[in-house]
């Protein structure tokens, strides 16, 4: 399934065998460059691997959307996979383009040494450049909550969401949930099936958008558009942006506040008393999904109780065993307690000077297009840009990287591209307030971002083609030449027809 390669050009290191590293393995490779692939997981996936997976894990993206483009996902899958068949499908994906990975491997440190990159995992190997591909989602954040230890002696367990794989751990047990988020309320679902009793602590409720709403249009054809994009503000608007947040903007807000009065409807929030604050517009400053299936279900039905705006200040052991209490003061019994309470962005391998030149005061990742570091030469991340297309957003970003590598991205001076992040950081402060992890997160501007990377290269699929996705879902396969026209520019052949 090769498309060609370029003569050799230099040995790459990547962390990461997740979506962002085995696409950034794929490209580089076809480009010409050596690459090896760490990961310390035992399989490849990154969040989808075993290691990682908790029951109830799906998609959130249609199978359509969440594919590579060039390599579709098995026609046998439902429109929304299971956690079980994306990992198949991302080892199915590192086999068929026999990508490097080593397995089982920890990297341990990453530094620059003279006019390369040192890369200790096991052993001390040597590279050109170094990718950072270990994710978003690097690191689970678990609260540390007074009176653990007690908990514990009473029999009572704490864990973060990606650490718990086995649903029979939850059997007849009384069982908390902490969080809102789509791991939260995933998993939630499958644990009240089997739990003593299941009870979610949401200290914020969020907008959860329905699979098809009004239970026959799926969401893809009102959200993973270009028109879905538009609805919100972007600082280099496309021309109909301009229309909508303009003269139409009363419409614009129309449009997305009726997809919160549909929710309301259709899960009967009402009823429950989960409808969250603020309208569907306000969803840009917080995190959203769609809803899990069976979650409002379970509410409904009495086997999944939430008490929204509480958290849990102190975990004990009373005289029937292991219990949290709330902040309105209740006390529950709580002998398993998950943790879905969000991910650190985590780089413990590079050194202190590395992250010196790397992160702001504020702890924000300084990325050029989220991906390049402008004062820390030969470094690079991928999967920093969170967004509703990671697949996509990831392989059009290896795209970047690789040109970049050969010396075919036209970079403005150092000194611009640091007002290029600053600006980008000042914009994500505006419009997602705290939610922006770390600069990290592009959501809802996945397309903005695609565009502004393939321009800068001059490998946009045709204006006719893009036109088509303002009204139908995105669908990836459509820049599926994209690579092999950048093999073609670097080897001096003429480019692919595209689209």
């Amino acid at each position: 399934m090769n498309v060609g390669v370029a003569t050799r050009r230099g040995r790459v290191g990547v962390i990461g065998a997740g979506v962002a590293g085995l696409a950034t393995a794929k490209v580089l490779g076809q480009v010409g460059f050596d690459v090896v692939v760490f990961d310390k997981s035992p399989d490849v996936g990154g969040v989808w691997s075993r290691t990682r997976r908790y029951p109830g894990l799906i998609t959130q993206n249609p199978k359509e959307q969440y594919a590579f483009t060039d390599f579709p996902m098995p026609a046998e899958f439902p429109e929304w996979p299971s956690g079980e068949q994306v990992q198949s499908y991302l080892a199915a994906y590192a086999e068929a383009f026999s990508l490097p990975v080593r397995l089982n491997t920890e990297v341990t440190a990453v530094y620059p040494s003279g006019d390369g990159w040192v890369v200790e995992a096991g052993g001390v190997e040597r590279f050109d450049q170094v990718v950072v591909c270990n994710g978003v989602l690097s690191e689970p954040t678990v609260p540390a909550y007074p009176g653990l230890d007690e908990f514990t002696a009473a029999g009572g367990e704490l864990c973060a969401g990606t650490e718990f794989h086995d649903v029979d751990r939850a059997r007849g047990r009384h069982v908390l949930v902490v969080g809102y988020g789509k791991t939260a309320c995933d998993v939630t679902v499958p644990i009240s099936e089997v739990a003593a009793s299941t009870t979610v602590i949401a200290r914020h409720l969020v907008w959860k958008m329905p699979r098809w709403v009004g239970g026959r249009v799926n969401f893809k054809k009102l959200m993973l558009t270009r028109m879905g994009e538009a609805l919100f503000r972007y600082p280099r608007p496309w021309l109909v942006e301009r229309f909508l947040h303009g003269p139409a903007n009363r419409q614009r807000r129309r449009m997305l506040n009726n997809i919160g009065d549909v929710s309301v409807r259709q899960f009967r929030l009402d009823e429950l008393g989960l409808v969250p604050p603020g309208r569907m517009e306000d969803i840009i400053r917080g995190a959203t999904g769609l809803a899990s299936e069976g979650f409002f279900e379970g509410v409904a039905d009495g086997s999944i109780v939430v008490r929204r705006e509480r958290t849990i200040t102190r975990l004990l052991a009373d005289g029937n065993g292991p219990a949290a209490q709330l902040s309105d003061g209740t006390i529950l019994p709580a002998e398993l307690i998950v943790c879905a309470t969000g991910f650190r962005r985590s780089v413990p391998f590079l050194t202190d000077a590395v992250r010196e030149r790397l992160l702001d005061a504020r702890g924000n990742f300084l990325l050029y297009r989220h991906i390049r570091p402008v004062d820390v030469p030969g470094l690079y991340f991928n999967g920093y840009n969170s967004s509703f297309f990671c697949t996509l957003n990831s392989e059009m970003a290896a795209v970047w990287i690789a040109a970049d590598l050969a010396g075919a991205v036209p970079l403005p001076e150092p000194a611009a591209m640091r007002r290029a992040v600053a600006d980008q950081l000042s914009f994500l402060d505006e419009t997602l307030g705290d939610e922006h992890r770390q600069g990290t997160k592009i959501i809802p501007f996945s397309l903005h971002n695609v565009d502004e990377l393939l321009n800068e290269i001059r490998l946009n699929i045709p204006a006719r083609v893009r036109a088509t996705h303002w009204f139908a879902p995105v669908n990836p396969a459509d820049y599926r030449h994209v690579t092999p026209n950048l093999v073609r520019l670097l080897t001096g052949g003429r480019a692919a027809a595209r689209g």
